[in-house]
């Protein structure tokens, strides 16, 4: 599932290029996660004027409301000048001045959904419970402690729940927790002010540095240039069970959580 970093990189990928056009034809493909909410010919002659982030969603904010993409499990965006003819995945195209948007999602978990303004229902709907943005300076150390401190589920799972952080996916909770020395399992509110501290900076640094690798290429994904991501190179443990440890050289263990494959290191994170 592309993940906080998959979603900026997408973002970075072609906001640039698609600030300023103006919408010449919209069109739909199959039914997605949550429908359009408007007919598609209403939005022929906004303009596009920049392209947004709020965890993993992107928002294009127009002349006259927003579109707001969510790339589900499977998901990617291609942007360009030119594309061959909608394949039997391309579920959204919108066609520009400037250039072609469509949404390839071969399992439709994905959703482009239109708000007349982000405080509309359906844009409070989606994106009101979301936590704070980890990449951006009003995450601090002190205010996740304090989220840490009311929740009594495992820490992995509060990770991923987005309502104290968002955008912390699978793959990057199990690297930054292992960066941190923290077994997934831990109760978030046994955490000590200094552990918790240590993982904000692990979040903010595991998360930084998959953006600046392009993201996390695991099966499918690309970014709106079509270009892959290498992130996953570089994983300390996710998806390395039963491969010795980077550190210390014991096995990586794997184990379930929330239906969700956890990885960590049983020596390196012991507590």
């Amino acid at each position: 599932m592309p993940e906080l970093p998959e979603v900026e990189v997408t973002r970075q990928s072609f906001a640039s290029r698609i600030a300023g056009a103006q919408v010449h034809s919209l069109r739909m493909g199959a039914p997605l996660r949550w429908p359009l909410g408007c007919e598609p010919q209403s939005l022929v002659g906004r303009s596009v004027l920049q392209v947004r982030r709020r965890g993993k969603y992107l928002l294009l904010d127009l002349s006259e409301g927003l579109l707001l993409v969510h790339l589900g499990m499977s998901g990617s965006l291609v942007f360009a000048s030119s594309l061959p003819p909608a394949g039997k995945h391309d579920h959204f195209e919108m066609a520009t001045s400037q250039g072609i948007l469509r949404l390839n999602d071969p399992r439709r978990f994905g959703a482009v959904v239109y708000a007349p303004a982000q405080d509309a229902p359906i844009a409070h709907k989606l994106l009101g419970h979301l936590g704070v943005e980890p990449l951006e300076d009003g995450f601090s150390a002190a205010l996740f402690y304090a989220g840490l401190q009311s929740r009594n589920a495992p820490i992995k799972q509060v990770l991923l729940a987005g309502e104290v952080v968002v955008g912390v996916g699978n793959i990057y909770a199990s690297e930054a927790l292992f960066m941190a020395g923290i077994r997934p399992t831990v109760k978030a509110a046994r955490l000590s002010r200094a552990r918790a501290s240590k993982l904000h900076a692990a979040v903010r640094s595991v998360l930084a540095s998959a953006v600046a690798q392009g993201g996390s290429t695991l099966r499918d994904f690309s970014n709106a240039h079509g270009q892959a991501g290498y992130f996953q190179l570089q994983a300390n443990v996710y998806d390395r069970a039963g491969l010795p440890c980077k550190v210390c050289a014991v096995s990586i263990k794997i184990i379930k959580q929330g239906q969700r494959s956890t990885f960590f290191c049983p020596l390196c994170q012991k507590a």
